[in-house]
């Protein structure tokens, strides 16, 4: 009998699982696949290593800092900041046609370059940012309400918003159009006031310190281990099936594994699926291997979020890809002592599930190929041409996505409606990471940290 079950091996369930480890609390994870890692995985393909995830580590402190989500976390996990070896963005900016935003670690910098081009706007703007400081991301009983309605109220070139919106829509909204204002809120803070890092090894270098000190306060972590159902009785769990038959018995279960797929397991449906409903916000992401760095070629910037329109178009596109947007990634351009061992670009760009899901297997390989081409050409708009040293290629979708986390849709952001408290229809299953509402690297370690001191650390 384990004190806590956790369903999911990436961040949010080895955050949750560290803390209740480490009170000594009997917890086992339990992961489908043969990797750690979930949204934020790594693999290695033709001799090289891949992050699946990251782009950059949001949320970034400098060492020592005594506040904010980072200083947080690494306390609550008995971590260190050597730990995460986060080092600086070089800088990052938004572009659309005619109009380019800047932004680096140092927020002052955001707010020159408004001040300068929409020099109007300044004041509006730094009345939008008193209003999210004053804001209480972390009240888990905040009702939903647009933040576009409230970033509108403040400022009134619609320019300016739909740039405001891209990167925190890109890097955390489950919804189209428009945000709930607790997640603008979390995401603004997350990418404009605190920003970018990296680890100079990725995403793996954070997923094998947490599954070290998951290990080391004496948790137990099973891999191939799929959860076929989560068994109840008279109202509350009592533990969960396997895929192999295998039954565990546990006090509490918290999944990971998203609102909606949790649902799907349980072995007594909610009374109001509504709250559940899967997101279908998704994405392609190409990656490419280079034999020079993007600087060489001119290309500096950390990460552009760019758009080909006055207007920025948030949503699955009916298109098997939207090109009118994207994301371009560099994990060379971060403030390394140390450069990386080879030039890399990555460009992401909305995708439409649906089609992604259903096609032959054939035409899937031929139609990936395709889009990764056109993918490359809208962006090559906002950076240097760097084809002529692409030296490996690849790319994956919302197939993909579905294939190693089991999320309906691939949808990256999952279930627009977020369950905050973490609670469910049974007495203790709770919900930690992305569909209770912290998002990014940062945000999801700290929803497995909320929802184990909320929720079973106080538990008998």
């Amino acid at each position: 009998m384990y004190d806590t079950i956790i369903i999911g091996a990436g961040l949010s369930g080895l955050a949750a699982g560290i803390r209740l480890a480490y009170y000594e609390r009997p917890v086992c994870i339990v992961e489908k696949h043969t990797t750690i890692g979930g949204l934020n995985s790594f693999y290695r393909l033709r001799k090289r290593d891949h992050d699946v995830g990251l782009h950059a580590v949001t949320n970034y402190a400098k060492p020592g800092t005594k506040t904010g989500p980072l200083s947080k976390l690494l306390r609550q996990l008995r971590l260190r900041w050597e730990d995460f070896d986060l080092t600086p963005q070089c800088g990052s900016t938004v572009a659309f046609p005619g109009v380019t935003l800047r932004f680096t670690n140092e927020f002052d910098v955001l707010e020159q370059q408004i001040a300068e081009t929409f020099p109007t706007q300044i004041d509006g703007f730094r009345r939008l940012v008193r209003r999210i400081n004053e804001h209480d991301e972390l009240n888990l009983a905040a009702r939903e309400s647009s933040a576009r309605e409230v970033v509108s109220s403040e400022i009134t070139d619609p320019l300016l918003v739909d740039m405001l919106f891209c990167p925190l829509m890109f890097y955390g909204s489950p919804t189209a159009h428009d945000m709930d204002f607790t997640q603008f809120v979390i995401m603004f803070k997350a990418v404009f006031q605190e920003g970018f890092g990296r680890p100079h090894e990725g995403v793996r270098l954070i997923m094998r310190k947490l599954v070290k000190q998951f290990r080391g306060f004496g948790g137990e972590l099973r891999l191939r281990a799929g959860v076929q159902r989560i068994l109840s009785d008279n109202g509350r769990v009592t533990g969960v099936q396997l895929e192999d038959g295998t039954v565990l018995e546990a006090k509490h279960v918290v999944s990971s594994a998203g609102s909606a797929e949790t649902m799907r397991l349980c072995d007594v449906e909610p009374a109001e699926p509504e709250p559940y409903r899967p997101g279908a916000i998704s994405f392609v992401e190409t990656i490419f291997s280079l034999d020079c760095m993007p600087s060489d070629l001119g290309h500096n910037e950390t990460i552009v979020f760019y758009n080909d329109s006055n207007r920025f178009a948030y949503d699955a596109p009916h298109e098997p890809i939207d090109l009118r947007s994207g994301i371009i990634c560099s994990p060379n351009n971060f403030q390394y002592d140390k450069p990386l061992d080879e030039g890399r670009v990555r460009i992401t760009a909305l995708a439409n599930p649906d089609y992604w899901m259903t096609l032959p297997q054939e035409q899937y390989v031929a139609e990936k190929e395709a889009w990764t081409q056109r993918i490359v050409e809208s962006a090559l708009r906002f950076m240097p041409d760097f084809r002529s040293h692409v030296v490996d290629t690849d790319a994956f979708t919302p197939r993909t996505i579905t294939k190693f986390t089991s999320h309906f849709n691939g949808a990256v952001y999952g279930a627009p409606h977020k369950i905050r408290s973490g609670q469910t229809h049974l007495q203790n299953l709770f919900l930690c990471g992305t569909d209770q509402g912290f998002l990014g690297i940062i945000g999801s370690m700290l929803s497995g940290i909320t929802i184990a001191n909320l929720h079973l650390l106080k538990a008998n």
